[in-house]
Order: structure tokens, then C-alpha cells, then sequence
């Protein structure tokens, strides 16, 4: 049997691609499992430094799979899928290292809620962006309550909940859905260019840093400021940070181990 997630790891990068290409990478529940096993492996490999997320074929993902979901007739197992599916962007979130979304194509429903769940997000020229729940009558999961109104504010947020309105990539690029756009020729050595650089970077670093960043809503001044001098201290104590010093008097690049 095909495999519905494909894993890579080269050079402190991984790569978690969605392999369902005859239906868009839409999720069903093995899809849904082999994606949290791959990031759970992801997040516990230390040669892993960055994780990079992409679909198979044309499409990123196009969201719940209907054919999957509406063989679902006990409520009890519809929440324990779409909790299972809530729980794929915890785990990107709780992760201590970048992930990136690399959009290939269509982005609907709980895919485009799954790139948002990224930390940065690169799309093709060709991609597109639907919030598309409202059309089969149902609400956004795959965390999207909680990140589109970060990420475009509540009415725009609520606009494209309601109305389910198709967005290209200019579009999106527009709102901040994305962090750029390229010619979908050179998406992905654009991607892995990038990715390869944060695998470079101090992990210990990045990762507090997502930690903050993460946080940053939920806290007030104070305790921003209260937390930071702590994961600064740590910092301060850490090899990553004495070898970031020693390369820049030596005047080469660092060579960061995480530690």
C-alpha cells in the first residue's frame, strides 16, 4: 500500500509530504496518523533542525477527504477525528523547530488551516486559498478559528469563513497568509534554500524564539518581559551561544549544535 505521508531528512532538513495526489492530499484518518507520527518523529530526531511540509502532484491539500468524512455516523468518532486532526497543529506548534510550509497548489478547508499552522509559509504562483467548510456546511477546524483571525484580523476573518471566497497567491500575499510568493519552477529550491539556512541557525534559539513569538499574544508587557530575561538567561549558558560568539570574533561561520 502507498504510503500516505512521505519522510526525508537531508542535510538537518525534513520533509513531511502529503502523498494522497488522486484526491489532493485530502485527509482521512491514515493520512491523519501517519502526519502526527511523522511529526512527532520529526520533533524527537535531533538531525532534524527545520521540518519543511508539502503535498504530492498539484495540490497542497484540499482539506478533509468527503468521500472519508461522510462514512462517519457516530458523533463520538467524528470528535475524535477532527480532534485528531486539531492535534496535528499542536504538534507543529509545540514543535522547537521551524517548520515551513511549502504550498504547492490548492490550499482548502483544514489544508489551508494546516499551512497557516506553519511558521512561514511559501507559495506557487499557482497556489490557491479557500476557507471552504461553509460551502458542505460546516465550520472551520484544523485550528483555523484560533490563526486566521491573527493572521487578517476578525472581519476579514469572518469574511472568508462565511462566504468560503477562493484566494490566489497575490491575494494572500497581500493579507500576510504567506511569507512569499514564487514562480512555481522554483518553489522548491527556493523553499529548501531557505530551510537550509535555519538548519544552519542555533537551535536552541530558534526555538525559544517560536516559544515567544507563540506566546506573545497571551501575555501582557511584563510578563513578556519576565519571561524573556529567563529563556535569555538560558541562552547565555548555552554552547550555541559561545560558539556564535567565537565565530563572530573569528570572524567564520558558526557551527551550531543545539546545545
Amino acid at each position: 500500500m502507498e504510503q500516505t505521508v512521505l519522510t526525508n531528512v537531508h542535510e538537518g532538513v525534513g520533509t513531511l509530504t502529503l502523498n494522497r495526489p488522486q484526491v489532493m492530499n485530502a485527509f482521512n484518518g491514515e493520512l491523519v496518523t501517519a502526519l502526527t507520527q511523522g511529526l512527532e518523529a520529526m520533533a524527537a530526531d535531533p538531525a532534524v533542525r527545520t521540518v519543511v511540509l508539502t503535498g504530492s502532484g498539484k495540490a497542497f491539500s484540499a482539506g478533509g477527504d468527503l468521500g472519508f468524512l461522510t462514512q462517519i455516523n457516530d458523533p463520538a468518532a467524528a470528535r475524535e477525528f477532527i480532534g485528531a486532526v486539531g492535534r496535528l497543529v499542536t504538534l507543529m506548534a509545540d514543535m522547537k523547530k521551524p517548520v515551513i510550509a511549502m504550498v504547492n497548489g490548492v490550499a482548502a478547508g483544514a489544508g489551508f488551516n494546516l499551512a497557516l499552522a506553519a511558521d512561514i509559509v511559501f507559495c506557487a504562483q499557482s497556489a490557491r486559498f479557500a476557507q471552504s467548510f461553509a460551502k458542505v456546511g460546516l465550520i472551520p477546524d484544523c485550528g483555523g478559528f484560533y490563526l486566521l483571525p491573527r493572521l487578517v484580523g476578525m472581519h476579514k476573518a469572518k469574511e472568508l469563513m462565511f462566504t468560503a471566497d477562493l484566494l490566489d497567491a497575490a491575494a494572500a500575499l497581500k493579507l500576510g497568509l504567506v511569507n512569499a510568493v514564487y514562480d512555481d519552477a522554483v518553489l522548491k529550491d527556493e523553499t529548501y534554500r531557505f530551510a537550509a539556512r535555519l538548519a544552519q541557525g542555533a537551535p536552541v534559539a530558534l526555538g525559544l524564539i517560536k516559544t515567544m513569538v507563540n506566546r506573545s499574544l497571551e501575555l501582557d508587557l511584563p510578563d513578556s518581559l519576565e519571561l524573556e530575561a529567563s529563556l535569555q538567561a538560558l541562552c547565555l549558558q548555552s554552547g550555541d551561544y559561545r560558539e556564535g560568539v567565537a565565530a563572530f570574533r573569528e570572524k567564520r561561520s558558526p557551527r551550531f549544535e543545539g546545545k
